[in-house]
C-alpha cells in the first residue's frame, strides 16, 4: 500500500520504510473517511490474508486518482485518511484472528489459563497501533503480553535470510554445491 501511495515521495515520509510511513501518516488521518471490508470474514478459522484488502485499497486509490485528476505516483490529498483506514483494517484483522486462536487454545486446554502468554514479534510488532490493540486483547483475555522493544521488531524476512546464510555456510542446506550461486541483497 505504501508503494502504491508513493509514500517515498511524501515530504513527511522521506527515508521511512513503508509500514512506518503508513503508521506515521495514519496518526493524523481520519480512518472513518474510508471503510475497507475485512478479509476472510466468512471463514471461522485463524488464518490471515491481506490480498483481498490490498485489492480493495488499490481500487479505492484508483478511484481517488480519477476523482482528483492525478496520475499514479502522485500524492493523493487523502493519503493520510487512506493510511489510517488501512492500518485500522489490518489491526482489526490481526486482532480478530489472534483472539480466535487464543480462545481456541484455552477452550481446548492447549494453554494453561493461569499463565497463558501472547508473544508478538517481527515487523508488525513495531507498529504501535497494532501493538496497543494486541495488548488490550491480551489484557481482556487474561493473557500476559510479551513484545520486544520496537527497535528489535524487524522484518522476519531478514531473520529468515540470515538463517539461510548460516545454514548454507555450515553445509546444512539442500545444496550440495554453492558454485554459481550468488546471495546478496538487491
Amino acid at each position: 500500500v505504501a508503494r502504491r501511495l508513493s509514500l517515498r515521495k511524501h515530504p513527511e515520509c522521506h527515508g521511512m520504510a513503508g509500514g512506518k510511513a503508513i503508521e506515521h501518516l495514519a496518526q493524523t488521518g481520519n480512518r472513518q473517511q474510508h471503510k475497507f471490508r475485512l478479509p476472510l470474514q466468512r471463514y471461522r478459522n485463524c488464518d490471515f490474508s491481506f490480498s483481498g484488502l490490498q485489492s480493495l485499497v488499490n481500487k479505492a486509490i484508483i478511484q481517488k486518482e480519477k476523482e482528483e485528476g492525478i496520475q499514479e505516483g502522485e500524492i493523493l490529498s487523502c493519503v493520510k485518511d487512506i493510511a489510517a483506514a488501512v492500518q485500522h483494517a489490518v489491526a482489526v484483522h490481526i486482532i480478530q484472528r489472534t483472539c480466535r486462536a487464543m480462545l481456541f487454545c484455552v477452550k481446548n486446554s492447549i494453554l494453561s489459563s493461569n499463565n497463558a502468554t501472547l508473544v508478538v514479534s517481527g515487523g508488525v510488532a513495531s507498529n504501535q497501533y497494532i501493538r496497543k490493540g494486541l495488548q488490550a486483547l491480551a489484557d481482556t483475555n487474561g493473557f500476559a503480553f510479551l513484545c520486544p522493544p520496537p527497535r528489535l521488531c524487524t522484518d522476519n524476512g531478514v531473520m529468515i535470510a540470515w538463517n539461510g546464510i548460516e545454514r548454507l555456510r555450515a553445509g546444512l542446506g539442500v545444496l550440495h554445491s554453492t558454485d554459481g550461486i550468488r546471495y546478496e541483497p538487491k
